[in-house]
């Protein structure tokens, strides 16, 4: 059987895959951001922020962060941005509810919502959002194109979308490297702190087939957005995909 995104389930075959990414989200709600951290050595933090930067120009008032997770992404951007509105969408009410906590120990409840959402079939109307984003979460949708599909839809015309998403280093010694460390200490890291064993086997796997660089613009070219472009971070760990509606 062909390895798709779709097809990569955290717990095997038995529940759709959207149930077993909430399942698995809500379970480790608690270290999610400890362990993002830890086994990115704070890279993570440095990816965020230049996703973010890379909308200052656009100032977006009201922004649409999707897979918002526990919000880390979404203060950042209030941080550098300060739009009117920050809406997060996830299917992870656990995760959500420690992004709740962040933004109210910050007193910034005001300019943030927060919602629970299948991000594949949103519910917010068309034209909605001055730009939408996502971190690290394209690869746990059940259908990326739809997903896609979805940002642009709601998405106002001359709006941008920005994807951060985990990816394949392709050269020396890089690759090796990261083969090593998703294969052997990443799912050790996760068993060791986390209380989901196979949540830490399911993030290389997925990393492993998901769209990747010029495949991926491909695909937000198809849905609709113009000036889709790539750029790698940290030798390819790590890679940010943008595009305009037209």
């Amino acid at each position: 059987m062909e390895k798709t995104p779709e097809k990569i389930l955290p717990y095997g075959e038995g529940e759709r895959k959207r149930n077993q990414v909430k399942s698995m989200f809500d379970t480790i709600a608690d270290k999610y951001d400890f362990l993002n951290h830890f086994m990115s050595f704070q890279q993570d933090k440095r990816w965020r922020r230049k996703a973010i930067l890379s909308l200052k120009a656009d100032a977006p008032k009201t922004l649409l962060d999707m897979a918002t997770g526990t919000g880390d992404f979404a203060l950042e951007a209030w941080k550098w941005l300060k739009p009117n509105l920050i809406v997060g969408a996830d299917l992870s009410e656990g995760m959500m509810r420690v992004a709740e906590e962040k933004v109210r120990k910050a007193g910034l409840s005001e300019h943030f919502q927060f919602e629970y959402q299948d991000c594949t079939a949103l519910t917010f109307k068309d034209n909605t959002f001055d730009a939408v984003t996502i971190a690290f979460g394209v690869r746990n949708f059940e259908d990326i194109g739809k997903g896609i599909s979805e940002m642009f839809r709601v998405l106002k015309p001359g709006g941008k979308m920005v994807i951060l998403e985990l990816s394949r280093p392709e050269k020396f010694p890089m690759k090796q490297l990261f083969n090593l460390y998703s294969v052997t200490i990443l799912p050790l890291a996760g068993k060791l702190f986390s209380k989901d064993n196979l949540a830490y086997e399911y993030l290389p796997a997925s990393i492993k087939v998901v769209p990747q660089s010029g495949e991926m613009v491909m695909l937000i070219k198809k849905q609709g957005f113009v000036k889709a472009e790539f750029k790698h971070f940290t030798f390819g760990v790590c890679t940010m995909y943008t595009g305009i509606k037209p």
